[in-house]
Parts: C-alpha cells; sequence; structure tokens
C-alpha cells in the first residue's frame, strides 16, 4: 500500500541528519521548509509502524529525537497527525497572544 505523507523532523543539534537526508532522498521527499517534507511512503503492515521500523533502521535517533507524521487514515478518510518518536513540547509561541478572559474591575 502506498500513502501521501508529511514528516516533521527535529533529531537535536548532533542528530544523525546525513542519514535522514539520505533517507528522504531514497524515497523521493519534497522539501516543504526547515525539517518538513512530503513524500510517498510505500508500506506493507500498518502505516505508522512500518515507517517507525524503517527510520530506525536506517538514521540513529536520539532519546530527544522528535519526528511528527501527517496522513490520511484510510479507514476514517480523516487527515491525521501523530508523533511516532518524541512528543509535544511547550511551543515558542507561549504568551504571545493577548489572554482574553474575565474583565478586571474594581467593583466588588
Amino acid at each position: 500500500m502506498k500513502s501521501a505523507i508529511w514528516i516533521s523532523y527535529d533529531l537535536g543539534v548532533q542528530g544523525d541528519y546525513e542519514a535522514i537526508y539520505a533517507w528522504l532522498d531514497q524515497h523521493e521527499a519534497k522539501e516543504c521548509g526547515d525539517n518538513l517534507a512530503f513524500l510517498n511512503y510505500e508500506y506493507s503492515g500498518t502505516l505508522l509502524e512500518d515507517l517507525k521500523s524503517d527510520l530506525e533502521l536506517a538514521v540513529k535517533i536520539p532519546k530527544r529525537a522528535r519526528i511528527y507524521v501527517i496522513y490520511r487514515d484510510h479507514e476514517s478518510g480523516l487527515n491525521k497527525g501523530k508523533f511516532i518518536f518524541g512528543g509535544r513540547k511547550a511551543p515558542v509561541w507561549s504568551g504571545f497572544a493577548v489572554a482574553t478572559g474575565p474583565a478586571d474591575s474594581d467593583q466588588a
């Protein structure tokens, strides 16, 4: 089976970028911005499990690495996203928006 996916990767400062670049090149990925690529990924089992195994074989994945995949779920037809390595962290834009909430009042 083949699925169109976007893959976002952050391997850290000393990450194995040469290996992930080679993997992306082998899969004819298209560049979509800093650390984001689009590709058609062919697999035989389940998409996320096969992709994770494939990347583990090709790239040294450090403990703090984060790899996120956006894909269309064949069963539901919905677009989904999931970290296959790592997880969410506080975004750099946190705290930039003007907070909305109850207005301050001098009345008691």
